[in-house]
Parts: C-alpha cells; structure tokens; sequence
C-alpha cells in the first residue's frame, strides 16, 4: 500500500488540477471555487498563492512556463513570474448554468478540458474541448457526461483515458499524438459508491490508469482494461486526482476537497489538503502546452 502524509494543510474547499513543473521543482494546484493557483515545493515550503477571478477548473503546464488556465467559461493564461492573467478564448456555446472542470495537456501539446453542468440536479450535457496554443477551441465530443473528468493519457501517447464523475464510468480511446483525433470509444468501467466514483486521473508508464476514488477515500489503480488491480487508502475521504511528480516521477500527489457535510469535515479535518506518497513505479510524463 502506498504510504500517504501530509504535504500541506491547505485545507482547499476544492483542490484540484495537480501539475508538476519539473523546471521550477514546484507544483501548481488549483482550489476551484476559492478561486486560485496555488503553488508549493514537494517538501512543504514556498507555497504561494494567486486569485483568480473566476472559478477556475484545471490549469496545464506551458512550453513558455506560464500555464493555461480553464476560467469558468473561458480560457486564459497566467504568468506566475509576473502574474499576469490574460484571456485568450472563450469556449462557445456552454449555458450559463455550465463551467469547465477537469483539464490536462495531451500527447498533441494542446490542452484538453471538459464541461460540467455546476447545478445539483445535473443534466448529461458535459462536452470535451481542445485548445491549440494560439487560443484555437476545437469541441471534440458534445453532451456525452454530467461532469467531464479523469483526463490521462498512456506514456505512448496513443490511449486516452476520460470519466464521468457522475455516470460513474471511464472510458478509453485510441488517441493520435499527431493530430489529436480520438477514435474507438470503449467504455472499461462503471464502478459505484463503494469502489469510488472516478474523479481526477493519472496513467503511469506500466500502462495503467490511477483513478481518485472521490466517494470512497481511495486511489484505484485499474487496467486498461478496466480491471481494478490496486487500492490505496488516501488519509481523508474524498481525494480528488493524482499527480506523478519529482525526480524521475515517482513521487505522487493527491489533492482532495472539503465534505459538505459538518460531521464528514470533524472526522477528517484536513480534507482539502495534499497528501504525498513514494511510487512504486514512474508515472507517464505530461506534456507542455504549445503556447506561442
């Protein structure tokens, strides 16, 4: 079993979006609805914050350094140096009622994000995009879940992996790292309550996809073929994805989110936090985001 402690008590109503900066040594994370960036060594220190003016949903890692940032209904760009925030495109026809969630650069060096209805009775109209690094959003695949999630690709490149927090399932697509085309949808799991609906994802470079079980305080890691092979107890009860990260990256991170409930939050006072553990294997290397 991985062996989870805490890296720092952020406390974070939402943490999300965990990205490592294998050049600064640092990770971004993000708290969805605080909303901010955050930043923090993998030692605990230098933790750094900005605020957003927006919510902000996912953040991906830049060629230039700075990061892309999914702001509610819009994408942008921050510049941690200057922290500057600028807006480079808005996603087109989303209802007011939506805001864009998970996101992740992909094999192609654009940045992947989808869409989630924000209600509490959700609809099923969560569309996934693809934004180029000259702001160029392209809609890939329109109303297909309630919360768009558990973007990860294979260290090759050719398998993408994507979730529904809410269906519950993860579905698999052969992906082409030239041109960002998806192809041969399958879907490899539904899983439950007990087992952990999937939130935020990380592939490792055996092949295998970790999946943050947001339901049951667990780190599933599962086939591609949808075969639960691994899990690993997180310290608090909703972990909401993994990060691979560090020296050869093989250390992981796992963001988590606050229960809404006053008991769930007095039997585990860190939810919100990050929570760091050594890997048995590397995880797949995320790529940068062409930005020009």
């Amino acid at each position: 079993m991985l062996d989870f402690r805490l890296l720092k008590d952020t406390r974070c109503g939402i943490g999300e979006s965990p990205v490592w900066d294998d050049r600064r040594k640092v990770l971004f994370f993000v708290d969805i609805k605080a909303p901010a960036i955050h930043s923090i060594r993998l030692d605990g220190s230098e933790h750094r914050t900005w605020t957003m003016p927006r919510v902000v949903g996912s953040i991906g890692l830049g060629a230039s350094g700075r990061l892309v940032v999914a702001l509610e209904r819009t994408i942008a760009v921050f510049d941690p140096e200057d922290e500057s925030l600028d807006i480079l495109a808005e996603v087109p026809s989303e209802p007011s009622w939506h805001r864009l969630n998970d996101g992740k650069v992909g094999p192609d060096g654009a940045f992947w994000v989808g869409s989630m209805d924000d209600r509490p009775q959700k609809e099923p109209r969560g569309s996934l995009y693809r934004v180029d690094g000259r702001g160029r959003v392209t809609r890939v695949l329109e109303h297909v879940c309630l919360v768009s999630n558990g973007l990860a690709w294979s260290a090759d490149g050719r398998t993408m992996f994507h979730s529904d927090s809410r269906g519950p399932w993860i579905d698999r697509y052969d992906f082409e790292p030239s041109s960002g085309r998806l192809a041969n949808r399958a879907r490899i799991a539904t899983l439950d309550e007990a087992r952990g609906r999937p939130d935020g994802g990380a592939c490792d470079e055996e092949g295998f996809y970790w999946s943050s079980g947001v339901s049951a305080g667990r780190l599933n890691r599962i086939s591609r073929d949808g075969e639960i092979v691994e899990t690993h107890p997180v310290p608090v009860p909703a972990p909401t994805m993994p990060c691979f990260c560090g020296d050869g990256l093989k250390t992981l991170v796992i963001t988590s989110l606050k229960p809404d409930n006053p008991d769930g939050l007095a039997s585990a006072p860190q939810s919100g936090s990050l929570f760091i553990a050594s890997s048995p294997v590397a995880g797949a290397r995320v790529e940068r985001w062409m930005d020009v």
